[in-house]
């Protein structure tokens, strides 16, 4: 099959839209669509400029979203002395898995020369998630622990590192299983909060609200003070694009699925999608297209019901409880 824009051989399909695509014209569709986005959350603010740049940090973990990410962030923004992009990689102490994805980091880094830096939960809680996955003390999926560890390591160094905005790798089929587990559980308050953590746009400009086939303007998150604000460029791109964008340019990613995922639910939410998106194109995106919309109203909705924040009395970290998620499982653990 030929390409649909020349006469190349086509090296993928993209059903949702029609287009058949030859290996150059695919690359350029991805990279069109990562900068699109970052035009559109309004993620370089208009005060950036050569002499006072912005800091990005992308949680780099090796795996082909943020190694993608990284590269397409590092191929627009090379020459703009307003951004300055760090890699920070955290390791959770998985024998066998986060070794070889490590690699993957630092050659990226090297290759591309951007700073790089790496924590782990050893040097940081003392634990490593193969003992917390032998103990178990919650009775808890793996996943469960990791993400909030993760979630804490993340936010801890982008703001250490001078961070303006934390980016992270989340792909369409990531936050359109996101969204369909929120909605199918009925949690508003979690759609409001994902929308302000990293869905909706930085700020409100007119010549995006021209551009737009609706002529609304893009809904704006609600920012806070407590946290390094996270975006996420690559969620408009299918995972299987970015996995084939990845072995296109041979980046240094390593893919393969962590020894301790198990998430049932997501999994399950997974092979549904797979599934609609198969009988009906588009599935996806149309899924995330009115998520971000009704997150943007249901923000607005329980902006004045929203919980107080406090200082965790263990670590001081930002959190709603007197003892914040991340402590009560290293307690846990400890015990």
């Amino acid at each position: 099959m030929d390409c649909t824009k020349c006469d190349r051989e086509a090296v993928m399909h993209a059903a949702y839209s029609g287009a058949h695509l030859c290996e150059a014209h695919f690359l350029e569709s991805v990279d069109r669509r990562v900068r699109k986005r970052v035009r559109e959350d309004s993620l370089l603010s208009e005060g950036a400029t050569p002499e006072d740049p912005e800091t990005w940090v992308i949680g780099l973990s090796g795996g082909k979203d943020s190694v993608v990410l990284t590269h397409v962030l590092h191929e627009t923004f090379e020459e703009d002395p307003r951004v300055e992009l760090v890699g920070l990689t955290i390791h959770e102490g998985i024998e066998g898995y986060r070794d070889r994805s490590l690699d993957a980091c630092v050659e990226l880094a090297e290759e591309i020369g951007i700073r790089h830096e790496v924590v782990s939960y050893g040097e940081e809680f003392g634990v490593r998630m193969d003992d917390v996955v032998e103990d178990d003390p919650e009775n808890m999926a793996a996943c469960a622990y990791c993400g909030v560890f993760r979630r804490d390591l993340l936010s801890k160094y982008a703001e250490k590192l001078g961070a303006d905005k934390l980016l992270t790798g989340h792909n369409l089929d990531d936050e359109a299983q996101t969204a369909l587990m929120n909605f199918l559980e009925g949690d508003v308050a979690q759609i409001a909060k994902h929308f302000d953590a990293s869905l909706g746009g930085f700020e409100e400009r007119e010549e995006l609200r021209s551009s737009n086939e609706s002529g609304r303007s893009p809904r704006t998150r609600k920012e806070g003070e407590a946290f390094v604000p996270r975006a996420k460029p690559l969620r408009d791109v299918p995972e299987k694009e970015v996995a084939l964008y990845a072995h296109l340019l041979d980046l240094p990613a390593h893919i393969t699925e962590c020894p301790h995922s198990s998430e049932a639910y997501r999994g399950e939410i997974q092979r549904l999608l797979y599934g609609l998106e198969e009988n009906h194109p588009g599935t996806r995106h149309s899924i995330m297209a009115g998520y971000e919309e009704l997150g943007g109203i249901v923000s607005e909705e329980l902006d004045d019901r929203s919980a107080d924040l406090k200082e965790c009395e263990r670590c001081g970290s930002t959190t709603t409880r007197d003892v914040c998620r991340k402590c009560s499982l290293l307690e846990s653990l400890s015990a």
